[in-house]
């Protein structure tokens, strides 16, 4: 079986991350994956990586427990009688799920980051002062890469919180954005709140990262600037230009929406 990875082993920051790396070089149909030759594909990456003493960490050792465990349900013949009665969920669901939602928070972060160049090859910083009120500090500049390291802290600290749901949220960015803008309403000019703060009031894992989504669109829609008072400090929001305008533009929502459905 040929193997996209044939010129040099390439490093993944996860197995999400390798997942999706396979599918868009075959341009796989994720909703419909090919479970036995990814789970192939993705053990061969494994084995290559041994070979050459690339450590790799649990979630990939994990990550091919699972696939294995996916192509076994797959092949297992299910009874048609049974079938009728109570029809099984395709194996493959929740993985296609996750890395549905493991893209979505890709292609977020690298369209902010791609608008952060931009703007930084176009704004000169001996100009920053032209664009600061007279009582305005001009903080430190938080990058993407300090977000998603705070992102990274809160989910960590959620794995280690027992928990007790029992349906399913199936909360979305819209609504995120929503209760972000609510959050910060009240919040006078200059006045901050804490990202770390905002993501603990969430109650699911799915929430948290949707959560993460709705600060970067309303960053790239100038409604929340990011802040910090000192280096390596907390991550501040703060309302911007676009705060006020976002309240009344609801199509701006629709849009977003059409964009994550």
């Amino acid at each position: 079986m040929s193997s996209p990875l044939n010129v040099h082993l390439e490093a993944y920051e996860g197995p999400l991350d390798l997942l999706l790396d396979l599918i868009r070089k075959q341009q796989i149909n994720i909703h419909d994956i090919p479970i036995a030759k990814i789970t192939s594909q993705y053990l061969e990456y494994m084995q290559r990586a041994a070979g050459m003493s690339i450590e790799l960490s649990a979630e990939f050792v994990y990550m091919a427990a699972t696939l294995i465990h996916i192509k076994s349900k797959t092949l297992l013949p299910r009874d048609p009688e049974l079938e009728k009665i109570a029809p099984e969920e395709d194996p493959r669901q929740e993985l296609v799920d996750r890395l549905l939602e493991h893209e979505r928070f890709k292609d977020a972060a690298e369209m902010l980051q791609q608008k952060r160049m931009i703007e930084e090859a176009v704004w000169s910083n001996s100009q920053i002062d032209q664009f600061l009120a007279d009582s305005e500090e001009p903080g430190l500049a938080v990058t993407l890469h300090d977000l998603v390291k705070t992102l990274q802290k809160v989910l960590d600290r959620a794995k280690l919180k027992p928990q007790y749901q029992v349906t399913t949220e199936d909360v979305t960015v819209p609504e995120m954005i929503v209760f972000l803008r609510k959050s910060m309403k009240q919040l006078r000019t200059g006045e901050t709140i804490s990202a770390v703060e905002l993501f603990e009031r969430a109650r699911s894992r799915r929430a948290v990262i949707c959560l993460f989504l709705a600060m970067l669109e309303m960053v790239r829609m100038q409604a929340v600037s990011l802040t910090q008072k000192e280096l390596f400090g907390e991550i501040l929001l703060k309302k911007h230009k676009g705060f006020d305008d976002l309240e009344a533009n609801e199509q701006a929502l629709e849009t977003i929406q059409e964009e994550y459905s």
